[in-house]
């Protein structure tokens, strides 16, 4: 991943129109890579697989922790098991973690946005969209 990808962001939260050739859509912009949908906004993330995902990767949503009751990670284009370090973490504040392929977490998130939830994404851009 490029430091552009992992410093490009988008002032506030708003639905994905598009995922699939290795990023995603939304308000009108292309993103490449990686994406975390926060309430702070829209942030370029750097990691492209699972194996990157860690506690260390997932400090900025951590970080806005007291404003999300969901967190939907999209795993790519595969589901695996997360570190059980991770699920404890969130679930000491309070956070309910769905981990899934990045194309069923994409659709969750907008369902929830749109319902006003507390709701974040950690997506793992994919090539291609199921």
């Amino acid at each position: 991943m490029t430091s552009e990808t992992s410093t490009a962001h988008f002032p506030q939260q708003v639905g994905i129109d598009a995922y699939g050739n290795g990023g995603f859509r939304f308000a009108d912009m292309s993103h490449k890579g990686s994406l975390l949908c926060l309430p702070g906004g829209m942030t370029g993330w750097p990691v492209a697989s699972v194996a990157e995902l860690t506690l260390e990767s997932l400090q900025p949503v951590l970080d806005q922790a007291d404003r999300l009751d969901v967190l939907l990670i999209g795993l790519g284009a595969d589901i695996t098991a997360i570190d059980p370090a991770i699920r404890q973490a969130f679930r000491d504040r309070k956070i309910i973690i769905e981990a899934t392929q990045t194309g069923g977490a994409v659709r969750t998130y907008n369902v929830l946005l749109a319902e006003e939830r507390a709701v974040g994404a950690a997506l793992i851009a994919v090539e291609n969209a199921r």
